[in-house]
């Protein structure tokens, strides 16, 4: 009797303790396929953007790892001629993705529903060429999972992009980067997708 008392105290306790503290009990690591980027370049008196709905990520708040990218034949301006002279320009056959991974050095309360400011370290990948960049942003927790927002810029001479020309004007070296995405609890099969 007392070995199945001790056993229903054990039980309790530990439903007690998710039920008091979720998010020790709840998804460390969160996943997207369809997040927002977005970047917008400029001439003078003209400003365009390009947006791709397909940005694919994963944040695990377990190690505070981070890990973005991007297929960048994904991305579209609104005008196809332009869309065609971007990936020429990103060599995208060459090199078509853009990913990010990093830490956050920062940290985050999971135990909060407030929008919270975040900061993340890594490296930046485009064009075959690496830079160590800091990131800036906010993330919640929401219904269904956490909302990332961030935001940077990003020069094209320090990945080797020659700024492309509209006519005779060069398009601006830089550009601001904007990436927002819900991600959804990673379910167990989905953290080992290639195990039989």
């Amino acid at each position: 009797m007392n070995s199945y008392r001790s056993h229903l105290l054990l039980v309790l306790a530990g439903f007690l303790l998710c039920h008091h503290a979720p998010a020790e009990c709840a998804a460390q690591a969160y996943i997207t396929g369809n997040g927002l980027a977005e970047f917008t370049s400029s001439v003078p008196l003209y400003t365009f953007t390009g947006t791709s709905e397909k940005l694919t990520g994963r944040i695990d708040l377990s190690d505070s790892t981070v890990d973005f990218y991007l297929d960048l034949e994904t991305l579209e301006t609104g005008i196809g001629k332009r869309d065609k002279d971007m990936r020429i320009t990103l060599e995208t056959e060459q090199y078509p993705f853009a990913e990010f991974y990093g830490k956050f050095v920062t940290p985050f309360d999971a135990n909060s529903e407030v929008p919270q400011s975040v900061m993340v370290e890594g490296a930046f990948t485009i064009h075959g060429a690496k830079k160590q960049i800091t990131v800036d942003g906010t993330l919640q927790n929401v219904e269904g999972g956490i909302r990332l927002d961030a935001e940077w810029t990003l020069n094209l001479t320090d990945y080797d992009i020659k700024p492309p020309r509209l006519l005779v004007i060069k398009v601006d070296e830089v550009q601001k980067i904007r990436i927002s995405a819900l991600l959804q609890p990673e379910e167990d099969d989905a953290a080992n997708p290639r195990e039989e």
